[in-house]
């Protein structure tokens, strides 16, 4: 089924869903209820009235009574003073009339029995033998077009699919995703934290999770060094000129972070990205086209004011972690350059167990995008052959670029098929000219260069929130904060626990003693519970052999392995990141 179809279906069971409130609630109205990824929404003001989830079944019950009367949709295009007056007690269907009415916008309805609707459309044919697969899900509030100032709404989440066996699978992997939850993990396995002292969307990582961010990150940088890159240093911030003049107070103003100098009444800014610092780098000194294509690497901490109604977890916070670099380069090298970053990311997924798909990000016809058309029909027709060549899976979205430039961004696949929206390579021949950069080509002349932004992870915060649920904390060995666990079975072996240890971590092991005065049992599932990869049991015969039992975190055991064979093929393991 196409996706255009899904959407169409899940449409028609948000409306669906607004007859069957309307039903119940005659008071109720309602707002806007589009498709959304893996299901739809539809918002109303109830007044006074408050509901939860425990009515979610009832209003359920009626929409599957309502649908076995709706044959099809009914469509109709009204004039407006029609619509006004359909809609005279709704004001939110009246302020999408009157805009309409502006923008000349046709006004059309929808008729399903007593239930009015203004809607453009998209629908199923037959909705009581198509729309009967659905499940609600869930109860927010949400603020009337997003936005803080208007009133806050009830939002009800639903889900609908072509059939139930479809649907039932995706019920499963909801009730999957909430044991995998990264918040609850992240508490469980002493991962990271947050305070209201320190403030919201803002995570201080523990011991545990700082060795999860810093081997991702130092993978990331190791490839980025092996491909040429170099590492830069930069400030955390900077004054508002270098923001202006790169476009990005324009565009991403609201989502600044101020800082005002006490001493001198100067206004800076918390950088919210690092290509305009970067770019100053490059600016120091005069280029040579022999010296392209240079490229800057830096792994940082970005700040956004996001809102606090958005934050969630790792997913969604106010300092972002970015393993970030930007390429200077010459048309001609533009290519070769995405070529190199698309062999890198297939490196680091492979490695992480994980696979991608790309999504094209070009522009549209609006004019929220800077530059040149000529240069954008250009650039998007290189990432598509790039993306050819490469044998990427890839869709083309278009008003999804950046507003300097096309992109490649990377969607990574979870356990459960979910889709993220991860790394992302991006071309830019914005930035480079609205910053006078040049280099000194072959013939003499100056000219602009082109400039790539690169992010293997992207926001690590982000990427850990999806890797903890792809594992559910079962990390890899090279990556477990925790590689080793060492469990002397009783005091008289914690000497030779105490040797071990002390030999896996000469060989840059993770491994930690256990010489709590508990039952071997218990060490056990202690080192279980934090998913620990190996558990090596030490006892009498391990003890006089100078061998090790090895159980691994799924409950295999491997007996009297020699040390020495078990430290070499480990240490193995981790450096191939096997």
């Amino acid at each position: 089924m196409k996706q255009t179809d899904i959407d169409h279906l899940r449409h028609s069971c948000a409306h669906l869903l607004a007859a069957a409130v309307l039903e119940l609630f005659p008071k109720a109205k309602n707002a806007i209820g589009p498709a959304i990824e893996n299901g739809f929404y539809q918002d109303f003001d109830f007044g006074d009235t408050k509901i939860s989830e425990d009515d979610l079944p009832e209003i359920e019950g009626k929409m599957h009574q309502l649908l076995k009367n709706w044959d099809t949709f009914e469509i109709n295009e009204v004039p407006v003073n029609q619509a006004k007056k359909d809609f005279a007690k709704n004001p939110y269907k009246l302020e999408l009339v009157n805009e309409f009415a502006k923008e000349g916008i046709k006004i059309t309805e929808t008729q399903q029995g007593k239930f009015l609707d203004l809607c453009k459309g998209g629908h199923v044919g037959s909705p009581k033998e198509e729309v009967k697969h659905f499940k609600l899900l869930s109860v927010a509030g949400a603020y009337w077009r997003g936005n803080e100032k208007n009133k806050m709404l009830t939002r009800i989440y639903g889900t609908c699919f072509p059939s139930q066996k479809e649907l039932d699978q995706y019920l499963e992997n909801l009730e999957q995703a909430k044991l995998r939850d990264h918040r609850r993990l992240g508490k469980e396995l002493d991962l990271f934290v947050f305070s209201d002292l320190v403030g919201s969307g803002l995570p201080m990582f523990t011991p545990r999770g700082t060795i999860l961010r810093n081997e991702l990150l130092n993978f990331s940088e190791q490839l980025q060094l092996e491909s040429g890159y170099e590492k830069v240093f930069i400030p955390h911030i900077t004054k508002t000129e270098l923001y202006k003049k790169s476009g990005h107070w324009d565009k991403f103003g609201s989502e600044l972070f101020l800082v005002k100098s006490q001493e001198t009444d100067e206004q800076f800014v918390l950088k919210p990205m690092n290509c305009p610092h970067h770019t100053q780098i490059y600016a120091s000194r005069k280029r040579s086209y022999k010296e392209l294509p240079i490229r800057y690497m830096e792994t940082t901490v970005q700040y956004r004011d996001e809102k606090p109604g958005e934050l969630l977890g790792l997913s969604r916070v106010r300092a972002i972690t970015i393993d970030d670099s930007h390429v200077f380069c010459t048309p001609e090298q533009i290519e070769g350059e995405f070529s190199i970053i698309i062999n890198m990311l297939r490196k680091l997924y492979s490695s992480l167990n994980m696979t991608f798909r790309a999504r094209l990000s070009f522009r549209d016809d609006s004019n929220k995008f800077l530059g040149d058309k000529k240069h954008w029909e250009d650039a998007q027709k290189t990432l598509e052959k790039v993306a050819k060549n490469q044998n990427l899976d890839y869709v083309i979205v278009e008003g999804e670029a950046a507003f300097y430039g096309p992109k490649i961004d990377i969607l990574v696949m979870d356990s459960l098929g979910r889709q993220w929206q991860c790394a992302t390579e991006q071309l830019d021949f914005v930035q480079p000219a609205r910053f006078g950069l040049t280099y000194t080509d072959a013939d003499g002349i100056e000219k602009t260069p082109f400039m790539v932004h690169k992010a293997l992870l992207g926001s690590i915060e982000r990427f850990l929130s999806v890797y903890i649920e792809h594992t559910a904390g079962n990390f890899p060995l090279w990556l477990a904060p925790t590689q080793v666990s060492i469990i002397p079975i009783s005091e008289k072996h914690n000497s030779y626990a105490q040797k071990v240890e002390k030999q896996l971590k000469a060989n840059q092991v993770r491994a930690l003693v256990d010489l709590r005065n508990e039952k071997m049992q218990s060490k056990i599932r202690d080192a279980q519970r934090y998913k620990v990869p190996l558990m090596i049991i030490l006892g009498d015969k391990e003890v006089q052999s100078e061998t090790v039992t090895v159980r691994t975190r799924s409950g295999e055991n491997k007996f009297n392995l020699k040390f020495e064979k078990f430290l070499k093929d480990l240490t193995q393991k981790i450096t191939t990141k096997a």
